[in-house]
């Protein structure tokens, strides 16, 4: 008798286990759509080559991203986090401006964590380098096409939009800026 609850324990555990797994390594979905508003003219700043709002277009949105890891996937954009570029306004971290010149990024809305990694480090790889960089702003997952994101569409869940001295310091050819797959872990 003691053996059959043994065994039936264990196998509950087990199964426990690979239910915690399963859900873990569940991948982050779509929280819903926005319907894109044409930018008023001259609105929309296409510094960087940002993508503007198209009217009707829909545009999926993020509450969530993926996992983080010591190795997380991701996408690295350029911003522009100067006033009048292409971030849009101020910082969400301080509500402040910065300059390019420094090694700074924005994290999509998950990864984010409703401003939890404000000012903390991370370590960005790719093109063969690594580079740390300062959190300091979120690339917005849920919402976009307005005026407070510059007219542009929602940012997808996986993006570390990183600043010109990010680009520089990994190497990457100025004609080559814009896009690019990256590792990134906490510093």
């Amino acid at each position: 008798m003691t053996f059959g609850l043994k065994s039936s324990l264990l196998l509950l555990v087990i199964l426990l286990f690979i239910d915690c797994l399963h859900v873990q390594a569940e991948k982050c979905k779509p929280s819903g759509k926005i319907r894109g508003k044409k930018p008023p003219p001259g609105e929309c700043n296409q510094g960087n080559d940002s993508e503007c709002c198209e009217e009707g277009k829909l545009y999926t949105t993020y509450k969530c991203s993926p996992t983080v890891s010591s190795h997380t996937k991701g996408w690295l954009t350029l911003n522009g986090f100067d006033k009048d570029q292409d971030g849009g306004g101020p910082a969400e971290c301080d509500n402040h401006y910065h300059s390019n010149d420094i090694p700074i990024v924005a994290l999509s809305t998950g990864w984010y964590n409703k401003g939890n990694r404000c000012f903390n480090n991370i370590t960005i790889t790719g093109n063969g380098r690594s580079v740390v960089a300062m959190v300091i702003d979120e690339c917005d997952s849920t919402v976009g096409c307005d005026s407070d994101h510059d007219y542009q569409p929602p940012c997808d869940n996986n993006i570390v939009d990183a600043s010109r001295a990010v680009w520089k310091a990994l190497g990457v050819p100025e004609h080559e800026w814009g896009g690019m797959d990256i590792t990134w872990s906490t510093a």
